[in-house]
């Protein structure tokens, strides 16, 4: 399966630590450890953090030639505060280099040749009129792609219309109609510890989530989208595909970090013991 992802790439600066992070990152790592072919789209400053993300990325095996170099403006980052529950709190710096992405006609030509099957997106990123825009641009040059709308609400960085306006463009990719509510091709929302509630077509599931020791949730809603759309890549039913990304999930979740190190063995290992 083959994914154009677009947005935020930043660092979570934690109490003495900074990692690498963003959900449209997270997410673009996470697919790429299932197996799948992603194109990440976003920018760093020219400065020291945009470096080390540049090089951070490329050990994940990111391919970076859509992150590109913004002069004059920072590296994104986000101070990250961890509850004792492993529950994060953020507080996002910007303006940063990824809302100023920007795509001519030959970059959105390469991105076409490729025809990915899926285009990836979140709400912070979108929260700029100009990024909305750019990825705007980008869904019109990829009318072959379905969309992936990834809401990952963060504070002080959407409104309900711009969800409403992003869930629409998602939904015209998911359904024929708006006559039934929920009409829609698949949806999920996450549940924390309880898993999650999915719907693929008429097919619904609630499977229960995996008891981990938590370390922190940054990241594992990232790494249960990578999963949610791994299991409809398979064609899988409602709760093999639920079940499966709440597994990835809470690996990532006993893990430090957004994109912490795992195998598919470390999600199979649920079924015999918690983390």
């Amino acid at each position: 399966m083959r994914i154009v992802a677009i947005g935020e790439v930043l660092w979570d600066v934690f109490e003495g630590s900074e990692k690498l992070g963003g959900a449209p990152f997270n997410f673009s790592v996470h697919a790429s450890r299932l197996g799948h072919h992603v194109t990440f789209v976003s920018a760093v400053g020219d400065d020291s953090r945009g470096r080390r993300a540049l090089a951070c990325a490329r050990e994940l095996g990111l391919d970076t030639a859509f992150i590109r170099t913004v002069r004059g403006a920072p590296t994104g980052a986000v101070s990250v505060r961890v509850d004792p529950t492993g529950q994060p709190d953020f507080t996002i710096h910007r303006p940063a280099a990824y809302d100023a992405v920007s795509l001519d006609a030959a970059d959105l030509g390469r991105l076409a040749a490729i025809q990915p099957d899926w285009l990836y997106y979140g709400t912070l990123h979108q929260a700029e009129a100009a990024a909305r825009a750019q990825t705007r641009q980008l869904a019109e040059a990829l009318p072959g792609a379905r969309r992936f709308y990834d809401i990952n609400l963060r504070r002080h960085s959407y409104t309900p219309e711009l969800v409403a306006e992003l869930l629409a463009a998602s939904l015209c990719d998911f359904t024929r109609s708006w006559l039934r509510q929920s009409a829609w091709t698949a949806v999920a929302v996450t549940r924390g510890a309880l898993g999650c509630a999915i719907r693929i077509g008429t097919d619904y599931a609630e499977p229960p989530g995996y008891a981990v020791k938590v370390a922190d949730t940054v990241g594992a809603g990232d790494a249960f989208a990578a999963g949610l759309l791994h299991g409809l890549s398979e064609r899988w039913n409602a709760h093999r595909t639920g079940d499966f990304a709440n597994r990835v999930g809470a690996v990532v979740a006993s893990r430090p970090g957004g994109v912490p190190a795992w195998t598919m063995e470390d999600c199979r290992r649920l079924d015999r013991e918690n983390l």
